[in-house]
């Protein structure tokens, strides 16, 4: 990805109706799949909730429904757990590779 033009925001709307923004890390594909890496935007606003919950990395993949790429959770914990694992394996390899 790359930083020349700044981040990459996305808006997206979670099941219960509540609207938020994630800046686009990383995107791979593992065992066929594309998966998209976020972080929580900063947005200068936090709540109570906010506060209490993680921030780390979120992961998400592409689904096609109806003609139309959407996001989508993974389907279990092994698999967020295997996903994840690539993405670390791919940042630091490309750390390593940098002049």
């Amino acid at each position: 990805m790359s930083e020349e033009f700044g981040p990459d925001f996305i808006s997206v709307t979670d099941e219960d109706g509540n609207e938020f923004e994630l800046e686009h890390v990383d995107t791979i594909e593992y065992k066929g799949q594309i998966y998209m890496a976020f972080f929580p935007a900063d947005t200068g606003e936090t709540t109570d909730e906010q506060e209490e919950e993680e921030t780390g990395l979120i992961i998400l993949k592409v689904i096609e429904e109806n003609g139309e790429e959407q996001l989508s959770t993974l389907d279990s914990e092994e698999e967020l757990e295997e996903v994840y694992d690539q993405f670390m394996e791919d940042l630091f390899q490309d750390e390593d590779n940098t002049p």
